[in-house]
This record gives C-alpha cells, sequence and structure tokens, in this order.
C-alpha cells in the first residue's frame, strides 16, 4: 500500500512483497536520516538502525523468534534496498554469525527511536485508510488490557513486582498492557503499560487515561466493564473523543437512579459519585458527561442466557446501530490472542526494563504490519478484514519471506508478489454452518517434571504450618 502523504522509497521498492516491503515503505530509509544526522552511533556498519528495528521485527514475526535467527537472515544476505550503502563485510559476504554484535546494537537502540518509529507506521497505515476511504470518518478503537509474564531478574523484579498471596511472592514479574485495536481492521495504537503489583501499580482507567493522549484527533473508544466509569467518560468528553462503555448494572442503578428496563433509550446526566471524586480529586465540582443511556437484552450466538446490556455513548447513531457496535468489541480478544500466542508475547525473555518497552513496541508494529496484509488483500477481495484468520496470513508471510528476498529480478517480485496475495486472500475464517453438537473441552497432558518448590532459604517469608507439613 502506498503512502498518500508522500512517495515511500525508489522504484525498486513497489514491488518488494511480503511485510518486508510494508516496512521499507512505510519507513524509507530516508526516514531515518533524522536519527542518525547527528550522531555517531549508528553508522554505515552492518547493524544499522533500519536494519536492527527490521531484525527485532522479523524475530516476532519468526515462530521461533531467536537472535541467532535474526543475524541468519543478515548472513544469508539482505535486501540492497534495506542498505543502501553496505560495509566492506557485508558487500564481500563476510559477516560474522555470532549474535554479540546484534544484541549490543539492541541496547544500544534508543526507546524515543522505537516509539517514534511506530507512531510513523500506524499514522502512515490511517492515512492509507483514510485515503482509500472507509465506512467512518473517525475511527473507533476498542480498550483490553492483559497482563504478561517476565524473566525472574533483580531489575524486573524491581519494575514489574510479581503477584503475592498467603504463601508469599510469586516467581515471575507480571506487566499490565493495555491495547487500543482498531474496531475495524485490528490496528493497533503503541500500547501502554505499567506494573500490575506493588506500590507503582497502575490500574487499567489509569492507564487507559495515558493512552487517551495518543488517540487520534476524533476517534472514539469502546470499552467493557471495566472501562465502563465516570472518569473515562468525562476524561474522553473533555478531550472530544466519543465513547461506547458497557456499565455494570449497579453502576447504572447507582449513577442515573431510575428503573432501567429493556429499551431504554434517553439522554443522561452522568455525575461523579464520592467514589470518583475521592479517586480522582483534581475532578472540578460541576464535572458532568452527557450522553445516551441504552438498555437492551441480547441473546448471544453461542446459544447461552440472555443478556442486559447497559451502555453509555457519546455516539449519535440509532440504539440498533450502537448495540451492534458493541458486539464487534469482542474482536480485541482474538487481537490479544494474536498479540499474545501468534507474536509471542505471553512471555517476554528480556532482562531489562528498557529490553520490556522497546519489545512490546516493536511486537505491536510486527503485528501492524501483518493487519497490513490483511488489510490490502480485503480492499481487492471486498471483504471485511475481520474475515481473515491472523495466524493463517502470519504463517503465509513466513514461508514467503526467505524466497523473495532471494530474488533480484523487478518482474519475478511482481510476479510473486501476485501470487501471495492469491493466497493471502484464501486465508480466510472458516463459517460454521451448525453449532458443535459437544462442548469444547481440552484433556489435560501429564506433567514430566513437578512443579519447583522454593525452598525456605529462597523464600523470605514464612510459610504456613500446613505447607511445611504437606511438603515434609
Amino acid at each position: 500500500m502506498d503512502n498518500p502523504r508522500q512517495s515511500c522509497g525508489s522504484d525498486s521498492e513497489k514491488g518488494f512483497p511480503s511485510v518486508l516491503a510494508l516496512y521499507l515503505k512505510l519507513l524509507p530509509i530516508e526516514f531515518f536520516s533524522r536519527f542518525t544526522r547527528d550522531s555517531k552511533r549508528y553508522h554505515n556498519g552492518i547493524f544499522t538502525l533500519p536494519v536492527v528495528i527490521w531484525l527485532m521485527i522479523l524475530q516476532r514475526l519468526h515462530d521461533k523468534g531467536t537472535l541467532l535467527v535474526a543475524v541468519r537472515s543478515v548472513t544469508c544476505g539482505l535486501p540492497a534496498a534495506l542498505i543502501p550503502q553496505p560495509s566492506k563485510r557485508v558487500r564481500e559476504h563476510h559477516v560474522s554469525s555470532h549474535t554479540g554484535g546484534y544484541n549490543q546494537a539492541r541496547q544500544k537502540l534508543p526507546l524515543e527511536v522505537v516509539q517514534q518509529v511506530g507512531d510513523e507506521v500506524f499514522e502512515r497505515l490511517r492515512a492509507a485508510k483514510a485515503h482509500r476511504g472507509s465506512a467512518r470518518s473517525e475511527p473507533m478503537f476498542v480498550l483490553d488490557g492483559s497482563t504478561l509474564l517476565m524473566p525472574h531478574t533483580p531489575a524486573l523484579l524491581e519494575a514489574y513486582p510479581p503477584c503475592r498471596n498467603q504463601h508469599g511472592d510469586s516467581h515471575w514479574p507480571i506487566v499490565r498492557v493495555l491495547v487500543a485495536h482498531d474496531l475495524h481492521t485490528g490496528v493497533a495504537l503503541r500500547p501502554q503499560w505499567g506494573a500490575a503489583n506493588g506500590p507503582k501499580a497502575l490500574s487499567e482507567q489509569h492507564l487507559t487515561g495515558q493512552l487517551m493522549e495518543r488517540l487520534p484527533a476524533g476517534a472514539g473508544l469502546v470499552g467493557d466493564q471495566n472501562f465502563g466509569v465516570f472518569w473515562i467518560a468525562w476524561a474522553a468528553q473533555q478531550q472530544r473523543h466519543p465513547v461506547l462503555l458497557r456499565l455494570t448494572a449497579v453502576r447504572a442503578q447507582h449513577a442515573f437512579g431510575c428503573v432501567l428496563c429493556n429499551g431504554t433509550d434517553r439522554r443522561v446526566n452522568w455525575k461523579a459519585s464520592r467514589y470518583d471524586r475521592a479517586a480522582h480529586p483534581e475532578l472540578p465540582p460541576d464535572a458532568c458527561a452527557q450522553g445516551r443511556l441504552i438498555v437492551r437484552r441480547v441473546y448471544p450466538s453461542d446459544g447461552s442466557v440472555p443478556i442486559k446490556l447497559y451502555l453509555f455513548t457519546t455516539l449519535d447513531l440509532p440504539a440498533k446501530e450502537i448495540v451492534q457496535l458493541y458486539g464487534l468489541r469482542w474482536n480485541v480478544e482474538t487481537d490479544l490472542r494474536s498479540l499474545k500466542k501468534t507474536v509471542r508475547l505471553e512471555m517476554l525473555d528480556c532482562q531489562t526494563p528498557a529490553m520490556v518497552a522497546k519489545e512490546l513496541n516493536l511486537a505491536v508494529m510486527a503485528y501492524n504490519l501483518v493487519r497490513a496484509v490483511i488489510d490490502e488483500s480485503a480492499q481487492r477481495t471486498g471483504l471485511s478484514p475481520r474475515q481473515y484468520s491472523f495466524s493463517m496470513v502470519h504463517d503465509l508471510l513466513n514461508a514467503w519471506l526467505p524466497r523473495i528476498a532471494g530474488m533480484s529480478s523487478e518482474s519475478e517480485r511482481q510476479a510473486e508478489y501476485e501470487r501471495l496475495m492469491t493466497y493471502v486472500a484464501q486465508c480466510r475464517l472458516y463459517k460454521r454452518k451448525k453449532r458443535p453438537s459437544y462442548p469444547r473441552a481440552v484433556w489435560r497432558r501429564p506433567r514430566t517434571f513437578p512443579g519447583h518448590e522454593v525452598s525456605s532459604s529462597q523464600k523470605p517469608t514464612q510459610v504456613s504450618s500446613s505447607r511445611k507439613a504437606k511438603q515434609s
């Protein structure tokens, strides 16, 4: 997809398919000159700034994703468009297969550069979509949060403390991540994260306030019951972001104090409660969120019992469309699954908070590049991007990338591009014609090794007497 604002590379890059082509089109080599002009850190060596960022993206796209996988792609040869001025070792194919140089380049990569690169990719993808035209002029972003595990290192334990229970602290540091995905295309904004436990723990509502500052102008927010609180509705209204939030029955009753029966659709003024003012003392005395309260009984597609939705919105749409729009919120659950399973964010392998920040940003960038390929195919077929399987397209790109990287002919690359997009169009989600006759279940696998028990010398807290008796 071409950038509507400016040309993204030379003619030789226009026919180069796969995610590497999108990387070069969205972030041409000239884009990185602003970071390298006044810095001696990045020179014309092997691991230049665009090469390091691409290799870190490649790690997230690869099923294995080790440092050695990234270095192997360098030893096999990177496209000339990625290294316009190769060093002597690159020209003579004498690149070392060891990972030390690449690892040092990863450590030296500034976080500010990674954030600006991620924002640039997001803005160019959004601008390309606006250039082609869409159903809504302002996008809607669905919010959701999750937690990720990290290695047991002193730096990560201090920054992201693990959870604890009556037996003491757990082993894994935990980070809370908040994501915002486009409701229709799945393209993600740069995530917001913080500690999930400890004195510096941040809630999903607090992270929403930080992420809201980076939303595009006029973009809307869709959130479930965890985000259906007064502060988010009021803060979004102050920044002119429409909202569609689901409330709990108790919160809706306390906030609006009326009989909320099925079919309710009326204008309401949501005022801050005593609890809201205690949690957010910066609220002005006359803080009020004006919108509509919609109550509808809906029947889940899985045949379970009907539920009643309490929706607060500032959108000027018919109630039926509001309920249908909220029904698309479930897409963020599969988006999180793609990030945690397919892009392998469920368990990070970083050792420091700085590398955690870089990996989170670049993982979302890798996810967006796959989403961009899906969006391009959707434009050709006329389907919705949500009708494609993310993992199938991801596997297809992994199979195609090594083949295309070795091509030098422009005509061959263009022909391979069309062949690739033909197979991408076949990566559609399967439509079930009838409900399964039995509930889905998983057989538990036998455990080869017993669970690790922390000894008393390793654990700072006392173990209960019942647990001591069990261990003995």
